[in-house]
């Protein structure tokens, strides 16, 4: 690609950054003097990791570059490209010359040329709607239609867009009308096994019931979501930090209605008046290796924040994933309502 399409300035914000690394689709800005020396790049990961050190977005881009990216000169063979960015595991790699100045961008994928990832992606679609009454006593929510159509028909076709095909979608309360409406899958060209709960199994129990354990890092997510999540920077940056386990996060903000009186014994020290606490929530998205699944017990009830505080426990490497994108949980009738306000300026743009 035009490698000046993703160039942005040291002193350009980070907001900047991430309209350049959205609309380039390779999910990397070029940090370029007026020279067109590169001073560094900035991820879709670098951002995100600026958002969970609580960087505003209207600071300069240069605070979350990476200053010393890997790079390459323009001589080298594509074999060579491909062996780097295998081993320092990076995704797009700038091509510069002797003075640094830009040459071009090199993607892995496209120097792959992949058909399709083939990592599984595992749906949750069993849950009751009782929230969402009366609108799924005769409709399972899953199948409600937001833009005029269902809401896991949306979720599927945002997986598709970034060429995952291996679909499980766990069922149970009217699993016939899920399994009568997406088959096998054929119809949008994937394939599509379900998972039938005998019973409630939680957010993590359906796992228990892959019919073979995935080789490779499984997607979860809950089929009551809608996002425009770029799901393969997720996978990208779950392999990136070495991962045993990843969850997705919103930022969620909260204003305590009063002021908050600071004290040390009987003693004020200071007020705040009407402060706003931020807290990172659970997204109801999931990136696991294979070998998490051992510690789901078998058609037992076991939520996935039972299988996230084990993994920490454990000590292992657990990650958590700032969504920037759009998310909205389909939980009660008013986030029904705006979805259904929102849908076509979202989704259909």
């Amino acid at each position: 690609m035009d490698w000046t399409q993703i160039a942005i300035r040291p002193d350009q914000t980070i907001r900047e950054a991430l309209a350049v690394i959205d609309e380039g689709g390779i999910q990397v800005a070029l940090v370029v003097n007026e020279q067109e020396q590169l001073q560094g790049v900035a991820t879709d990961g670098d951002i995100r990791r600026g958002i969970l050190d609580e960087i505003d977005l209207d600071a300069p881009v240069r605070t979350v570059m990476n200053e010393d990216p890997v790079t390459a000169r323009p001589q080298e063979d594509w074999q060579s490209l491909i062996d780097r960015m295998r081993a320092r595991r990076v995704h797009q790699i700038p091509v510069v010359d002797d003075d640094g100045r830009m040459a071009r961008i090199e993607v892995l994928d496209d120097l792959l040329d992949p058909d399709a990832r083939s990592n599984p992606i595992v749906l949750m679609a069993g849950g009751l709607g009782t929230r969402l009454r009366p609108l799924t006593e005769d409709c399972p929510k899953p199948l409600l239609e937001v833009g005029e159509q269902p809401i896991l028909e949306t979720i599927l076709e945002g997986f598709i867009a970034h060429g995952f095909h291996r679909f499980y979608i766990s069922v149970n309360y009217m699993s016939g009308m899920i399994e009568d409406y997406f088959g096998d899958g054929s119809d949008w060209d994937v394939d599509i096994t379900y998972l039938h709960e005998q019973k409630r199994l939680g957010t993590a129990g359906p796992l228990s019931l892959l019919p073979e354990r995935p080789e490779e890092t499984v997607i979860v997510m809950n089929g009551d979501l809608l996002t425009k999540l770029n799901f393969a920077h997720l996978l990208n940056f779950h392999h990136e930090h070495e991962s045993t386990a990843t969850m997705c996060v919103r930022e969620h903000e909260t204003q305590v209605p009063y002021g908050v009186i600071e004290t040390e014994e009987q003693f004020m020290t200071g007020l705040e008046e009407k402060p706003t606490e931020r807290y990172f929530v659970n997204a109801g998205i999931y990136a696991l290796e294979p070998e998490t699944l051992n510690l789901i017990p078998d058609g037992e009830f076991f939520d996935m924040t039972e299988l996230f505080e084990q993994l920490v426990e454990q000590k292992q490497s657990v990650t958590v994933f700032p969504v920037r994108e759009y998310w909205q949980d389909v939980g009660q009738k008013e986030d029904f309502r705006r979805v259904n306000g929102e849908y076509e300026e979202v989704f259909e743009e």
